[in-house]
């Protein structure tokens, strides 16, 4: 790895080179973006033993950090998930190009043809932790959008993301786009962080992907504006009229499928009339997966402190609560939650109503587990991250919120009275 002394020098110029990059960029065609993201993927596979002996520097990085399970599982790498990684940049490559799309159009009575059409916001800054897989979707997704982006990775996964990195220059240079679209922060310092948050001349947005002491710091410090992407505090409230099966199945899935992702629901809540019944048995099969269940009003591994609500255990861990009503369910998710995922298992057409009217999660879920927050999902190929703001980006970020927009006004000799 090379030593980078000055920072400062070295953000600077990655700076101005990704500024360049987005200005051709911006009317690259769907062609060459397409030919460079399969491109990437044919370089993933084809070097995805040096991937995999690279990851495991990492997770030898990672053991002698004292890295909690969930976070090693985040930051291991192995041939299904490149597989996995793989497929998400053709997934990006297959969607319709977002640039030049006319959102809406009109015409005015003084003659004018209006249209509002999707264009680049530029440069993009994206600062995350632990995930390698981040650096190839956050990079495709920019790239399809038209932004060139600069990636600032987690420590932990620095041979990893820098391996991933050197497929998407080789795709960039196949498809003969400029190389510093994408670019890779070259070093752990986290003076590259901060540089980061100051560079209002050449970056146009920050989007941090994280726990809450890094999107922290990125919203107290950032210069540059920010898409907030809060922890992710999932809640699932299991309604008097749930369906036994499904919710027993759903509850299950959202916190064991994978303990460590954002979309991991961390919260149960029960209607006080099926607790003793319906809402004890997911209790037990919580458990009997290994779960540690906080709980209060049921029978649980623990009983839950106060703390405990409104925590991301990100771990095999969950509080769990008996409610009077769906109301007092709301409450409490407006109360604990961070405005992420929250689902509702109920067969009441009413209830689920209630349940999307009154809460405002940027992903609001009936009878499904809170683990399909996520931008593949969804259908969008990839996602950059959760956004949980109501600022321009929300929910699964993709390649459509990576885009701004300007007007096309078109006259014929038209004059203003």
């Amino acid at each position: 790895m090379k030593d980078h002394t000055d920072i400062s020098a070295l953000m600077t110029e990655m700076g101005e080179k990704a500024r360049a990059a987005s200005a051709e960029l911006a009317f690259a065609s769907a062609e060459r973006k397409h030919a460079a993201l399969v491109a990437a993927a044919d370089a993933v596979w084809k070097r995805r033993a040096e991937i995999v002996e690279a990851n495991a520097k990492d997770l030898e990085f990672g053991s002698e950090k004292g890295l909690s399970a969930a976070m090693m599982d985040r930051l291991m790498l192995d041939e299904g998930r490149i597989r996995g990684i793989v497929d998400g940049l053709l997934a990006i490559a297959s969607q319709t190009d977002p640039v030049g799309e006319t959102i809406a159009e009109w015409d005015m009575a003084s003659g004018l043809h209006i249209r509002r059409v999707r264009t680049p916001l530029g440069v993009v800054g994206v600062i995350y932790e632990s995930r390698p897989n981040v650096t190839a979707d956050a990079g495709a997704l920019c790239l399809w959008a038209g932004n060139a982006v600069i990636l600032r990775g987690g420590s932990e996964s620095f041979h990893s993301s820098s391996a991933i990195h050197a497929c998407l220059v080789e795709g960039l240079k196949a498809a003969n786009l400029p190389e510093a679209a994408i670019q890779l922060v070259p070093t752990r310092d986290r003076e590259a962080v901060r540089e980061m948050l100051h560079m209002t001349d050449t970056i146009d947005v920050i989007v941090p992907r994280g726990g809450k002491g890094l999107v922290g710091l990125v919203q107290r410090e950032a210069r540059v504006p920010v898409f907030a992407h809060l922890e992710g505090i999932c809640h699932i409230y299991v309604d008097k009229a749930a369906d036994a099966d499904k919710a027993r199945a759903v509850v299950l899935n959202a916190k064991t499928r994978r303990t460590g992702i954002c979309g991991a629901a961390e919260c149960l809540l029960v209607h006080r009339d099926i607790a003793d019944t319906l809402g004890q048995q997911i209790v037990d099969d919580l458990k009997a997966a290994g779960v540690e269940v906080r709980a209060r009003g049921l029978d649980g591994s623990v009983e839950a402190a106060d703390d405990d609500f409104g925590t991301e255990f990100l771990d095999m861990i969950i509080a769990a609560k008996v409610v009077d009503n769906i109301d007092e369910a709301i409450d409490h998710i407006r109360r604990f939650g961070s405005s992420h995922t929250e689902a509702i298992l109920t067969e009441d057409d009413d209830a689920a109503a209630r349940f999307f009217q009154r809460l405002d999660s940027a992903i609001l879920m009936r009878n499904a587990s809170t683990q399909f927050a996520d931008g593949a999902q969804f259908g969008m190929g990839a996602e950059i991250g959760i956004a949980t703001g109501k600022m321009h980006a929300r929910g699964p970020v993709g390649a459509a919120q990576l885009t701004s927009f300007k007007y096309l006004v078109e006259g014929d000799g038209t004059t203003r009275p």
